[in-house]
């Protein structure tokens, strides 16, 4: 294939359109090169349950296992399965999907052992390197014997570790609805809920990596009205719904209103300083609710804030020994998971707390929801650093206003704050922005945007 590598391995991942931009015989090469820059005497692979996946992960087992690496297949699972199996085992792992993205795009999510992430500065430019020089000769054979390739489900174990991190015994029962999206929650969903006080009404529990019923994305809205309907049509307590390979979840109230994922980091993040005895550190990235550091705060902890992104999420924890962490994105990071990122972690937290008082979810989270949030935007703009320029010029000099730059451009006053970053790969500033009240915020918003879209 004459694809250039450097369009379809990202920042932390491998992801790309199949078979345009990679195939088996790329999976293969991209197996061996993991073998060697790992070092690894085993590893471990999953996949989910895209038409291309089972394919792309044999392929990569088997470019392994020419390296004399043993490799354990652990088949169809989500990405914390993997990451869970990562841990648990300590192997190296490798976890096919592409997320929420469209059915012909493909990936690969790599670690070391203990689930620590493989990222460009990490080992995946070198996994690049080796592919690309190996591409017309093929992977030298370097071991005399072939590693082996086992199976092994890790479902049952992956779902008593999470249930026995949270304890769910003494709470009321609850009627919730799960969208899974065709997704991986279809498939461990079931297993990890089972024996519990729930009734669940499941919607596209299929697993189709074709997305026939909507994009596996619950951070778009338009991904999310099925889920909110059927919560008001069964008076469910609650819904959730993941990504399509379950590493994120999102929940909807009684109302079928969406729960912000800064107040499922800061509801999740007391529980988890209640845990620890009221101390602990919680990582949050800089474009969550200003309402994060207040509740770590009151409840003992010490926020930590970082920039966007689970390699900087990762490395804060491992760096501070956080307990807990939390992205605007909906990613939830736990110690006791590796330090790597669980939304199924995060659904048990919530289920947890709702079901250990009598209230609904919507007083509930009103705790932990204090401001008014604009949510994300993004814009495209020719040059993103005249326009950060430009809006640095608005905002520079004014009494009581600071700027940083920690991740694009956050400027902050005691009633509002907003930050814009660029993306990495897109010609887009992304808005992100919050106030205390509603009218405050469309200001803020309004005027941001207006400079950013000249």
């Amino acid at each position: 294939m004459a694809v250039d590598l450097a369009q379809i391995v990202k920042a932390y991942d491998v992801r790309g359109v199949v078979p345009d931009q990679w195939d088996e015989s790329l999976a293969e090469l991209f197996g061996a090169a993991f073998a060697q820059v790992t070092g690894a005497d085993a590893i471990v692979i999953g996949h989910d349950m895209r038409p291309s996946s089972p394919g792309l992960s044999a392929a990569f087992a088997r470019g392994a296992a020419v390296r004399g690496v043993d490799v354990t297949e652990i088949g169809l699972c989500s990405t914390d399965q993997l990451y869970y199996a990562s841990g648990a085992l300590g192997l190296p792992g490798a976890m096919f999907t592409a997320s929420h993205n469209p059915a012909q795009y493909n990936g690969i999510k790599m670690c070391r052992a203990g689930a620590a992430p493989v990222g460009q500065d990490t080992g995946l430019a070198e996994i690049r390197e080796l592919a690309e020089n190996w591409r017309e000769s093929g992977a030298p054979q370097l071991a005399v014997t072939p590693g082996t390739v086992t199976r092994r489900d890790t479902l049952e174990d992956y779902a008593a570790y999470l249930r026995s991190l949270v304890d769910l015994a003494s709470i009321r029962p609850l009627k919730v609805v799960v969208d899974a999206g065709n997704g991986m929650g279809g498939h461990t969903v079931p297993t990890v809920f089972a024996g519990l006080p729930l009734t669940l009404v499941p919607m596209y529990f299929e697993l189709d990596g074709t997305f026939p019923n909507h994009e596996a994305n619950p951070l778009d809205p338009a991904n999310l009205v099925d889920l909110q309907r059927r919560v008001r049509e069964e008076g469910a307590d609650l819904g959730i719904a993941f990504d399509g390979d379950a590493d994120r979840c999102f929940v909807v109230d009684e109302h079928g209103d969406p729960v912000s994922p800064s107040a499922i980091t800061a509801l999740v993040a007391a529980r988890e300083l209640a845990r620890n005895g009221g101390r602990g550190t919680i990582i949050h990235n800089l474009i969550t609710s200003w309402s994060v550091p207040e509740v770590v705060r009151e409840h003992g902890g010490t926020p930590v804030r970082t920039r966007v992104g689970h390699s900087f999420i990762k490395a804060e924890m491992a760096g501070t020994g956080a307990i807990f962490g939390g992205e605007h994105s909906a990613h939830y990071y736990f110690k006791d998971f590796w330090n790597a990122d669980t939304g199924m972690l995060a659904a048990l937290h919530v289920l947890a707390a709702l079901g250990g008082q009598d209230g609904p979810l919507s007083a509930l989270v009103a705790e932990y929801d204090r401001y008014i949030g604009s949510g994300e935007i993004n814009s495209t703009v020719a040059d993103q650093k005249t326009r950060l320029a430009a809006i640095r010029a608005a905002y520079e000099g004014h009494e009581d206003t600071t700027l940083d730059d920690l991740d694009g451009l956050t400027v902050a006053t005691a009633d509002w704050w907003f930050n814009v970053r660029p993306s990495n790969t897109e010609p887009l500033l992304r808005l992100n922005a919050e106030a205390r009240d509603e009218a405050t915020m469309t200001k803020v918003r309004d005027d941001v945007l207006a400079i950013i879209r000249g």
